[in-house]
C-alpha cells in the first residue's frame, strides 16, 4: 500500500498532538450490552501505538443507523465503557460530537488521553460527506487516522471528507493491515488460488466473480446463490432463493469460466428453514419442487475442503447456507475447518468479513486464519477492484 500509516508519522507530529481517529465501533448491541466487541479489539492497537506515542485521543465512530438525528439507543456511551476496560484506562465519553462542546473537550486533553465523541450518524451531514461538516470534524484533531476499513468504502464526512482539511492524513495499523492482506492476495497470491463465494444472492456478488475469474485458479460457489445457477442451468429450484433477473447472467458466467467456477454437487434440502428436522441431502439435480436448498451437501462439502487443502491462497466471502440454524451450518462449517487446517500447513488463508466472519469467530477459528477481515461489504468492493473513498483520502507515502 502507497499509503502514509500511524508508522510512517515522525514522534514531533504525535506527542502532545491531537489524534483525530476514525474507528469502526459498529458493534452489536442488546440493549446496552455488546454482544461482540470483536471491532473494538481490533483498533486496540493503533489506538496503543498512539497512547505509547503521547497522542490525545480523539475517537469518531458511528453505530447502527440512526435517521441522521440522535437516538439513544444508538448511542456510543457503552462502547466508551467497553473500550476503557480494554485499554486499561478510563475512556472519556463527550455525548456530543461536532460542538463547541466537543471542541473544548478536546483542548481539555493530557498526553495518552482517549475521548470517545458521540455517534456520527446522529449528524445529517455525514452520510452525505457534507463540506462543512467535515470542516468542523477537522477541528477536533491536529492529524487524522483512518482505522475505519469496515467503512472504508463509504464517503462520509467521517472517512473520507474530513481528509481533505486536515492533515497528516493517514492509515492505522488495522487498515493497513486489512489493505496489505488483501492487496497481496489480489496481486501476487501464492498459487493455486481459489475464492470462495456463498451467501443468498448473486447479485451481491457478480462484480466480484467478474473482477477475481482472471486472477483465480478457481471460484467454489455455495449459499443460496448457487440456486441462481442451477436456474441457469434449467435445473429444478423447488422453493429455493433464485433471482429470476441473474439467470442469464448466471448463463453467461458459467460459460466464460469454464472449469474455473465450481457449483454444489449435492445440496442440503427442507421444507423451511423452520423445518430444519427434515433436512436431507439431494443431488443437485433431484431438488423437490416443495423444498428449497438451504445448505451445500456433504458430497460438496467434503469436495471443498479438498480444493482448499489444494491450495495455496484462499479468499473466502459468504457463508454455504443459513449458518445460523443447524444442520444447516453443516458445509460453513466444513469450509472453515478446511481453512483452518490449509493455514496450518502454509496457505494463506483470508476471511472477507460480514457473515463468513461472524461465523469464524462463532467456532473460536478466528485465529487459525492468516487474516480475518472486519469489513464485509468494504473487502467485497477491495475484491471488485474499486477505489475505497476512506482510502482513497488519505496521504500518499511520497508525500513530504
Amino acid at each position: 500500500m502507497n499509503k502514509r500509516t500511524v508508522r510512517d508519522l515522525a514522534p514531533a507530529e504525535i506527542k502532545g498532538k491531537r489524534a483525530l481517529v476514525r474507528v469502526d465501533f459498529n458493534v452489536p448491541l442488546d440493549g446496552t450490552r455488546i454482544t461482540d466487541d470483536t471491532r473494538i479489539r481490533a483498533a486496540i492497537p493503533t489506538l496503543q501505538l498512539l497512547i505509547k506515542g503521547g497522542a490525545r485521543i480523539v475517537l469518531l465512530s458511528h453505530l447502527g443507523r440512526p435517521k441522521a438525528k440522535p437516538d439513544a439507543k444508538y448511542s456510543l456511551a457503552p462502547v466508551g465503557l467497553r473500550l476503557g476496560e480494554l485499554l486499561g484506562k478510563p475512556v472519556a465519553f463527550c455525548p456530543e460530537t461536532d460542538t463547541d462542546a466537543a471542541l473544548a473537550a478536546t483542548k481539555k486533553l493530557t498526553d495518552g488521553d482517549v475521548l470517545l465523541l458521540e455517534n456520527t450518524r446522529f449528524l445529517p451531514g455525514e452520510e452525505k460527506n457534507d463540506a462543512a461538516l467535515s470542516k468542523s470534524f477537522a477541528r477536533l484533531g491536529d492529524f487524522y487516522v483512518n482505522d475505519a476499513f469496515g467503512t472504508a468504502h463509504r464517503a462520509h464526512a467521517s472517512t473520507a471528507g474530513v481528509a481533505e482539511f486536515l492533515h497528516p492524513a493517514v492509515a492505522g495499523l488495522l487498515m493497513d493491515a486489512e489493505l496489505e492482506w488483501l492487496g497481496a492476495a489480489l496481486e501476487k497470491p501464492k498459487r493455486p488460488f481459489i475464492a470462495i463465494l456463498g451467501g443468498s444472492k448473486i447479485s451481491g456478488k457478480i462484480d466480484v466473480i467478474e473482477a477475481m475469474l482472471p486472477k483465480v485458479d478457481g471460484i467454489l460457489i455455495g449459499g443460496a446463490m448457487a440456486c441462481t445457477f442451477f436456474s441457469a442451468m434449467e435445473l429444478e429450484t423447488g422453493e429455493s432463493l433464485v433471482e429470476p433477473d441473474r439467470v442469464e447472467m448466471a448463463e453467461d458466467l458459467i460459460e466464460r469460466a469454464a472449469f474455473r467456477l465450481t457449483l454444489p454437487h449435492d445440496a442440503t434440502v427442507a421444507p423451511s428453514v423452520a423445518a430444519a428436522s427434515k433436512a436431507h441431502a439431494v443431488k443437485r439435480d433431484a431438488i423437490p419442487e416443495s423444498e428449497a436448498m438451504l445448505d451445500i451437501g456433504p458430497e460438496t462439502a467434503q469436495s471443498f475442503a479438498r480444493a482448499i487443502l489444494a491450495a495455496k491462497t484462499i479468499v473466502w466471502n459468504g457463508p454455504m447456507g443459513v449458518f445460523e440454524t443447524p444442520p444447516f451450518d453443516m458445509g460453513t462449517k466444513a469450509v472453515a475447518n478446511a481453512m483452518a487446517e490449509a493455514t496450518a500447513k502454509g496457505a494463506i488463508t483470508i476471511v472477507g468479513g460480514g457473515d463468513s466472519a461472524a461465523a469464524v469467530e462463532q467456532m473460536g477459528l478466528s485465529a487459525k486464519m492468516s487474516h480475518v477481515s472486519t469489513g464485509g461489504g468494504a473487502s467485497l468492493e477491495f475484491l471488485e477492484g474499486k477505489v475505497l473513498p476512506g482510502v482513497a483520502a488519505l496521504d500518499e507515502r511520497s508525500a513530504k
